[in-house]
């Protein structure tokens, strides 16, 4: 039986081409990591919408708001790394 073998730069270019389907769920579980005691939902925008100010120490809501805004703005970037 023949065994099919695949030269790197073909193997490395087909994983390259990959849709990054798991890339919302990767950046979440980075944000629930980062904010453990906080109820993130699917929805990132919802989260800053409804957010309401004051209701956290200003410490905390400067923090919990710029991880959600940043989680938020990767998964618009889809992936891409910071300039």
């Amino acid at each position: 039986m023949a065994v099919l073998r695949l030269p790197g730069f073909v193997r490395r270019r087909a994983d390259a081409a990959r849709p990054t389907d798991d890339w919302a769920g990767h950046v979440r579980s980075e944000l629930a990591l980062e904010l453990p005691d906080e109820d993130i939902g699917e929805d990132l925008d919802d989260c800053l919408d409804f957010y309401e100010m004051g209701s956290k120490p200003r410490c905390e809501e400067v923090e919990y708001l710029g991880l959600v805004r940043d989680a938020r703005d990767r998964l618009l970037r889809g992936g891409e790394r910071k300039p």
